[in-house]
């Protein structure tokens, strides 16, 4: 038996609502790649076009922006694509997205994908949790989640301590040291004053050890940026 094919996935652009609101972490574009989310995609764009043929308008111009989405919306279209439709494609994606969140993450992640802008951070969960929140994280395909997934782990990370990260970093896994060394590269540590990059030896060379193997595209801004503690001082709070 031949493997069956998996349909080619979807590029969806932005999604302009009449009342111009906007889901405030909805990604400009996004892909779409279940084959049965593909389907209802499929099935509102043929639902425009045919009643776009029924109203007369040009259908060269409808096939051609149809590419991009829908030329015409529909009902059915806009309670499919709108980011902020609680029954539509987005809104899925991020319930998935919250509802594989670690325990004790859970209500940040769904206050995050229900729209909300600065949900209060959760209380007790420690970075190295987070850290393998945000290594879970799969760059590619990027779905109508994946800013929230990228963005949201940070969002926590960024205002600890450098002595409680460098902690964390002994104590998480391998997926969490891929998310250490993604937090360690990215901007909102990079941008740090010079004494909040200092990590203690053990710790940095946990992330450049990983780094090295695992993420070399990483590995020149963790060697320039992971300034060196004068000794190995991290304890316990």
């Amino acid at each position: 038996m031949k493997p069956t094919s998996r349909p080619e996935p979807l590029v969806m652009g932005d999604f302009s609502r009449p009342d111009g609101a906007r889901h405030p972490h909805h990604p400009r574009s996004y892909e779409i790649t279940a084959p049965a989310e593909i389907d209802e995609v499929r099935a509102v764009r043929r639902l425009g076009r045919e009643r776009a043929a029924e109203a007369g308008w040009d259908l060269i111009e409808c096939a051609c922006s149809d590419a991009q989405g829908t030329a015409h919306p529909t009902p059915e279209s806009s309670r499919l694509l709108d980011p902020l439709s609680p029954d539509g494609i987005p809104a899925r994606h991020r319930e998935r997205w919250a509802a594989a969140a670690p325990e004790g993450l859970r209500e940040f992640a769904r206050a995050l994908a229900a729209g909300e802008e600065e949900p209060p951070p959760p209380h007790g969960v420690p970075p190295a949790v987070v850290f393998g929140w945000l290594g879970a994280v799969r760059e590619e395909p990027r779905d109508a989640a994946w800013l929230l997934a990228e963005r949201a782990p940070v969002r926590l990370l960024a205002g600890r301590p450098t002595e409680e990260l460098a902690w964390a970093v002994r104590e998480t896994d391998r997926t969490g040291l891929e998310g250490a060394v993604r937090f360690f590269a990215s901007e909102e540590f990079t941008t740090r004053h010079p004494k909040r990059r200092r990590v203690p030896d053990t710790a940095r060379d946990l992330l450049l050890r990983y780094a090295r193997s695992r993420r070399p595209e990483d590995l020149p801004v963790l060697e320039r940026r992971l300034l060196r503690t004068p000794e190995d001082r991290v304890r316990r709070s």
